[in-house]
């Protein structure tokens, strides 16, 4: 099992969040936020977004620390990454 897990630093909410990555499978992230009992809402493409309060408990279930840069080169190199597609965030591009 390889979930990756970047440092709680993206502002949101009021809190800081994690991103959570598997650069194996959708499937090994999903059963890993499970055991973590991140909610499915939390999922978000690619990444679930885990709040700073479960980074520690991340760890403890087998996360692997990793800089962010590293998570979205690994998740890539997977071939797993899902970027946003323009005008996904509910308005329509200019034009």
């Amino acid at each position: 099992m390889t979930v990756l897990i970047d440092p709680p630093r993206w502002p949101g909410r009021g809190r800081l969040w994690s991103h959570l990555v598997s650069d194996v499978s959708l499937a090994e992230l999903h059963a890993f936020a499970e055991m973590l009992g991140a909610p499915a809402r939390g999922f978000d493409r690619d990444h679930y977004d885990v709040p700073s309060e479960r980074y520690a408990s991340a760890l403890a279930l087998g996360a692997v620390p990793v800089p962010s840069r590293e998570l979205v080169a690994r998740l890539t190199g997977a071939g797993l990454r899902r970027p946003k597609r323009r005008g996904i965030s509910g308005t329509r591009p200019a034009g």
